[in-house]
């Protein structure tokens, strides 16, 4: 029996302590009591992930529904952004993504970087909330708009393992990270000169103010019928029958 409690011991999942004595100790050495270690415990079958989604669902169900599970999914990712955050803003802008996987891999993401056309993806091996999230993705939602916010570009997310995808997938598109301001050249605008008519000068054309003079024929408006003391047309004759 000692044997097999020394080797749970040596794998970490049984500790010996101290047994507590009550009254007076007797002679010899002391005894020791073995207990089950957080390791030890994590052999047996858990709950967790039930309490969890129970819990999710009581909160939809109770505080209003699909949106009260997504004020809890970003508060709970807001909770956690500290040890992200410090880790990203303490690298060059070029090295946020592999500094982000790492800040992942140490609470259980087990996330890698790695380049892709036109930008790079951050790949997350393990979800430990996968159960919860397959039915209720609101939480990978918030993770997505979070690696948003703090990359400071637009991400996508083509896999979640729990969708059934073998990994999270997030694509971070290259953004250029130059400080410098981009001057863009405007066209110069073409101003037209504008005509003002005198009067004195009709049938002559029209005077620009604001440039050389052009002259432009001005047509007037004839009369459609000259009347003559006959009461016909000059270009019109009319015979009589004497």
């Amino acid at each position: 029996m000692r044997r097999h409690l020394d080797a749970l011991a040596a794998d970490n999942v049984v500790e010996a302590r101290d047994r507590r004595v009550y009254g007076t100790r007797s002679r010899g050495r002391p005894a020791k009591v073995f207990a089950l270690t957080d390791c030890g415990r994590d052999a047996f079958d858990q709950s967790y992930d039930k309490l969890a989604v129970d819990a999710l669902r009581w909160i939809g169900e109770r505080e209003g529904g699909s949106e009260a599970i997504a004020a809890f999914a970003r508060a709970r990712i807001t909770a956690q952004a500290g040890a992200y955050r410090k880790a990203v803003e303490a690298v060059p802008p070029e090295q946020r993504t592999e500094a982000l996987a790492k800040a992942l891999s140490a609470d259980g993401y087990a996330a890698t970087a790695r380049s892709a056309p036109v930008g790079e993806q951050l790949c997350q091996h393990h979800c430990p909330v996968a159960h919860a999230a397959e039915q209720f993705p609101q939480l990978c939602e918030a993770e997505t708009e979070f690696f948003a916010e703090l990359l400071g570009t637009h991400v996508q997310r083509l896999a979640t393992i729990a969708h059934g995808d073998g990994v999270c997938t997030t694509f971070i598109p290259k953004i250029s990270h130059n400080a410098s301001a981009k001057h863009v050249r405007e066209e110069p605008r073409m101003t037209l000169p504008t005509e003002t008519a005198h009067p004195e000068l009709e049938g002559l054309g029209t005077t620009n103010t604001a440039g050389p003079t052009v002259t432009r024929p001005v047509r007037r408006r004839a009369a459609a019928w000259t009347r003559t003391s006959s009461g016909t047309s000059p270009g019109r004759r009319t015979s009589r029958s004497g």
